[in-house]
């Protein structure tokens, strides 16, 4: 079976709104699920701040619009309930239970449907508001006063309710019952920060900048990252600058092999580079300035 059939047949209703449910349903749809979102009478936010963007996660998925605040709209999401098998939310907890939505309520009513909660962060600090913004900042990703350069607890969260949906549908194939699953965006952050966390990111890290192959260097007429991580790539490098190593992982961290490599690259193109690169099977890519 093909990642695009293994939902196949699976019906998803989503009332996630911003950046983890959409990206979680483009996902979904990708692995041939059928996606509905239901959207409040406003609409979604991030249809307003990021218009093509909202349009792009949610290709191949279908609308409807209800305000879940009045009995109507209520109303008419359980009509939608028994023929779907997984609701995706992103509501705090107390805000999907003043909603009739909670699990034990949902349970009762749908046995076979399964719930997956995007929130901020698990149990009870699921009530505590936060964004992609704090929980990286809480882990160690928010340096100085610059923004990270994307949003990877948001992402990172998405990947986990996908999986959150994949491991639901098994469940239910084994059980006949539905399952709730509860998909924290700070434990996201905290998975994508585990490297910083062991250190390796750090600048005294393998993949931080104390390792001479792995690294941002400056070139004649812009950029190159290096990625020569590996004995045999950091040997081609080596050879191609001219240095003869006699311990191939820890002569890279000494900083007379940084600075003969940052020499040899400082005076070559982007397009030396380039063929470099093809012809000695280096790990590069050249940027702009």
């Amino acid at each position: 079976m093909s990642f695009a059939q293994a939902l196949r047949g699976v019906r998803i209703l989503s009332l996630a709104l911003n950046l983890p449910g959409p990206a979680a349903l483009m996902r979904l749809v990708q692995m041939g699920a059928r996606c509905t979102k239901v959207n409040p009478p406003a609409g979604d936010p991030m249809q307003h701040y990021t218009p093509t963007g909202y349009d792009l996660l949610h290709k191949g998925v279908a609308h409807k619009t209800l305000d879940l605040k009045t009995t109507a709209g209520q109303a008419a999401l359980h009509q939608l309930l028994p023929q779907i098998d997984v609701l995706l939310t992103s509501f705090r907890p107390s805000a999907l239970s003043k909603l009739g939505l909670g699990w034990k309520s949902l349970h009762q009513q749908y046995p076979a449907l399964s719930l997956i909660e995007v929130v901020g962060a698990p149990g009870p600090l699921a009530e505590i508001p936060g964004h992609d913004l704090t929980y990286q900042a809480e882990v160690g990703l928010v340096n100085g006063l610059d923004l990270p350069p994307s949003l990877f607890a948001d992402m990172g969260g998405a990947l986990m309710a996908s999986e959150a949906t994949l491991k639901a549908v098994l469940m239910l194939k084994i059980s006949g019952k539905g399952t709730r699953h509860e998909v924290a965006l700070s434990d996201a952050a905290a998975w994508l920060a585990l490297p910083r966390q062991l250190r390796m990111t750090t600048p005294d890290g393998a993949v931080g900048g104390a390792h001479a192959g792995y690294r941002v260097y400056a070139c004649k007429n812009g950029r190159v990252a290096v990625a020569a991580l590996e004995p045999h790539f950091a040997i081609s490098l080596c050879a191609a600058a001219g240095i003869t190593l006699v311990h191939p992982v820890k002569d890279l961290f000494k900083p007379e092999i940084h600075q003969t490599i940052a020499a040899f690259l400082a005076g070559k193109t982007r397009q030396q580079l380039d063929k470099l690169a093809a012809a000695q099977d280096i790990p590069l890519l050249t940027l702009p300035g």
